[in-house]
């Protein structure tokens, strides 16, 4: 059987949602019901999506070449391992191309990359790329804190943002070098703050972004926002939910099986295995 991702170009995002976990002990007793109430914390789900775009971008989604989503209520290292189960099925080392998109978050950047590499995927064919969206905000936030007049802000940010798009970050960050240095206080903090997360995201080689778009590849992060809002936030998060573990993690599971419009598929597997268990 043909690996899914063979000769294909492959977008890899991941993301972490919240909801509420209700845990074993008991809150305080309600005095109208006399019930006890519970107690919960609150827990990221990890959520992965793998799909294939076409040469113009487009993201397929058929029955032969269909979207993966998938994640986990479990740590960090259960999620890795489900992800690399995943990419290991679906053949990725044998894409023709791989982007990996996600937000800031450090856990990201420090093991999927080296997990990519360790699978095989080709190293000239394989970008890293923090959503364009989240670099955005990021360049929103120093803007705010350069300039007090909000025209100011405007007038600067627009062609910032322009020139980020361009993938000429090594010029952006010494525009914001050159204003940080006539912000001081709280404001000078926040310009300082922000030089740093760019320049560590320029100096891994993250924010190629007009390299990506030329490729016709996506430079933002929407397909895995969109799972987390219709896996967890429709469904999972709000107010009065609270989850015992186990429960949730299905209901997870299944949820991105709807997403990905292969609940049909999903439903023949169960049975197939109720059938012929192994």
């Amino acid at each position: 059987m043909t690996p899914l991702l063979k000769d294909h170009r492959v977008v890899i995002s991941v993301d972490g949602g919240r909801t509420r976990i209700r845990n074993a002990k008991t809150g305080k007793r309600r005095h109208n019901s006399h019930r006890h109430g519970y107690k919960a914390e609150w827990i990221e789900p990890k959520l992965l999506t793998i799909y294939v775009v076409d040469s113009l971008g487009k993201r397929v989604n058929t029955a032969e070449i269909s979207v993966t989503n998938d994640g986990t209520y479990g740590k960090l290292q259960p999620f890795l391992e489900l992800l690399e189960m995943h990419l290991v099925r679906l053949g990725i080392n044998l894409a023709s191309q791989v982007v990996l998109i996600a937000d800031g978050a450090e856990w990201i950047w420090k093991h999927i990359p080296p997990l990519l590499q360790r699978l095989g995927c080709p190293q000239e064919s394989t970008h890293g790329l923090l959503d364009f969206y989240h670099a955005t905000e990021h360049l929103h936030m120093f803007a705010d804190a350069a300039f007090t007049q909000p025209r100011e802000q405007r007038v600067w940010f627009k062609p910032a943002r322009s020139t980020l798009k361009r993938g000429q970050s090594a010029d952006l960050l010494a525009r914001m070098q050159a204003l940080s240095q006539k912000s001081c206080g709280e404001r000078g903090a926040t310009t300082i703050s922000e030089i740093q997360y760019f320049t560590k995201f320029h100096q891994q080689g993250r924010l190629s972004y007009s390299q990506v778009a030329a490729m016709k590849m996506p430079i933002g992060s929407g397909a895995i926002e969109s799972l987390i809002r219709q896996v967890v936030n429709q469904r999972l998060k709000g107010n009065g939910k609270f989850w015992l573990q186990g429960n949730v993690e299905a209901i997870l599971h299944a949820r991105c099986q709807w997403a990905a419009r292969t609940w049909s598929t999903f439903c023949d597997s169960i049975l197939t295995a109720r059938l012929y268990p192994a």
